[in-house]
């Protein structure tokens, strides 16, 4: 059996969300009561944060690197990094790793394309919405994508911060979350939303929005680990 290694605590929330949504699938799947083999490396998010605010992406690769070797140790089979915002060194990270990883952003690309959907509105973090990572691997199937306006970003971005990565749930949130979805659907023409920080899976719990599918980032990524432990 594959034993699958997760960096956690980098949202402590959902952190718990895969855990109990890889438990679920992988249930589901096998049909026979039998449980995954897990391992969690939940980690103190303070530094990897300030990091990242920093915009010191190298000491944010050295301590992913060093996180996942603590996985490898401890005899994961493969990893998964339980947030968005990390994978803007994911390419870095996977060279160096000691184990196979899963991106969670070429996971999403792949559902976009399964489900026919060719321009994507992408929420998350500040760095997650302005930075490459996402748009760069979209590309590559040449699919779209379209962030928020300036005043959005800061809204989702304060919001995903301030509230959801503390696990606080407002009902004004998610009906400002979802005007904004609106809003980008008449302007930019969006047809589909990326939940592009693992946290937004919490307050955008429906399959769509204003006409508009939602990719839950979370559960794409958990799906995709599922059928890595299951393969052969």
């Amino acid at each position: 059996m594959k034993t699958i290694g997760i960096i956690g605590g980098t949202g402590p929330e959902t952190t718990i969300e895969y855990y109990k949504r890889i438990i679920a699938g992988y249930r589901e799947k096998t049909g026979d009561g039998s449980f995954p083999s897990i391992l969690i490396n939940s980690i103190d998010a303070k530094p990897l944060i300030d990091f990242i605010n920093a915009r010191d992406l190298e000491h944010v690769t050295y301590l992913l690197v060093a996180e996942v070797g603590r996985l490898a140790h401890g005899g994961a089979s493969f990893g998964l990094i339980a947030a968005n915002t990390p994978h803007v060194v994911f390419k870095e990270v996977d060279k160096l790793a000691a184990i196979p990883l899963i991106s969670i952003v070429e996971a999403t690309a792949d559902a976009a394309v399964d489900r026919g959907l060719k321009r994507l509105g992408l929420f998350g973090t500040q760095l997650t919405m302005e930075s490459s990572f996402y748009p760069d691997v979209f590309a590559e199937s040449d699919l779209s994508i379209v962030v928020p306006n300036p005043e959005e970003r800061a809204y989702v971005h304060e919001k995903y911060m301030g509230e959801l990565f503390h696990g606080i749930v407002n009902q004004e949130t998610r009906d400002r979350l979802v005007s904004i979805i609106a809003a980008m659907k008449q302007r930019d023409g969006i047809d589909g939303v990326i939940l592009g920080g693992t946290e937004l899976s919490l307050i955008l719990t429906e399959p769509s929005y204003a006409g508009v599918p939602v990719l839950d980032t979370t559960q794409i990524h958990v799906d995709r680990a599922i059928a890595e432990a299951l393969a052969h």
